[in-house]
């Protein structure tokens, strides 16, 4: 058959190549657990209303005549099993809402990465010439300066600006925009590559043959065929940028004390670590050390299955 009457061959996104997904991660006992404790840190994300023992949003919550009690099993005060923070409040209620902050703002940015990474990529990569050494330069550009280092000027000149009252309000929005916008390149590059080879191949050029549009070809024929890469780099981003919202938290640049996430509570913590309040911060800690260590075991496990050299070896 000629090139002139050869259909497309389209590669979707299809429940078959999930089911193998899920029966391969069914094979390895780690990356199952690792599994199991993300879906559980989601859960309790999406359920701290229902889970946590306290409304952390009524008036009543802030307790100073309770702060700093220490975990029920150490003396402490039966209504509080793992103690209570510097301002009286129960800490399992906050490291549960802190919880479903920190994912929120984790994947959230990371959703902005995504389509940012995965537009500029496919155009770059698939349009090609002036456009394409454009939109690498600016994500040389990008990559040459630190995340860290770009999150904190940005937000505190926002805070210099226009007052800390202000960015107290605007403070989630910042932090998913400001990481959203700082780590497209990742996502960029990556795409770009794949492009690269695949509108190479016989299937995108019967569909350039049959008049497909551009657009189409990018989002419909040659985007499914990018969706491992984008997998593991998913995981593995939703992963620092967690990490990057704790560290500007510890820094006084994340969430307000008012609505903590897991690197406000360990830096509300931090200067009581040794003076016996040792609770107010490692409880955080663990949450946190665990969450990422999940999420770098599912990226590593991706990474090596939708690996095609690694599955045919």
């Amino acid at each position: 058959m000629s090139l002139l009457h050869r259909p497309p061959v389209i590669t979707q996104v299809n429940p078959t190549r999930l089911r193998h997904i899920l029966s391969a991660i069914r094979g390895d006992k780690l990356a199952l657990f690792a599994l199991l404790i993300f879906t559980f840190y989601c859960l309790v994300a999406l359920l701290a209303p229902l889970l946590s023992p306290y409304d952390v949003t009524s008036t009543g919550f802030l307790d100073l005549m309770n702060a700093e009690l220490p975990p029920y099993w150490q003396g402490g005060d039966s209504r509080f099993l793992l103690g209570t923070d510097t301002q009286g409040r129960d800490l399992v209620s906050v490291i549960l809402y802190g919880t479903r902050l920190s994912l929120t703002i984790g994947v959230c940015a990371v959703l902005i990465q995504v389509f940012l990474g995965v537009c500029i990529g496919l155009l770059s990569g698939y349009i090609g010439g002036r456009l394409d050494t454009f939109l690498m330069r600016c994500a040389d550009i990008q990559l040459s300066f630190s995340t860290m280092m770009v999150a904190i000027v940005v937000l505190a000149v926002f805070q210099a600006m226009f007052g800390n009252a202000a960015y107290q309000q605007l403070a989630m929005l910042m932090l998913i925009l400001v990481l959203g916008i700082a780590e497209w390149p990742i996502f960029a590059r990556t795409i770009r590559a794949c492009v690269l080879a695949e509108k190479e191949k016989e299937y995108v050029d019967a569909a350039r043959v049959m008049g497909v549009s551009k657009l189409r070809i990018m989002f419909r024929h040659i985007l499914p065929n990018t969706v491992s890469p984008i997998l593991v780099i998913l995981t593995i981003q939703i992963a620092n940028a967690i990490v990057a919202e704790a560290a500007l938290s510890f820094l006084g640049l994340g969430m307000p004390p008012t609505q903590p996430s897991l690197g406000a509570l360990i830096s509300s913590g931090f200067n009581y670590l040794f003076s016996g309040a040792w609770w107010i911060s490692v409880f955080p800690s663990i949450t946190l050390i665990l969450l990422i260590f999940v999420m770098n075991l599912l990226g590593d496990w991706l990474r090596d299955h939708l690996n095609p050299q690694t599955t045919r070896g």
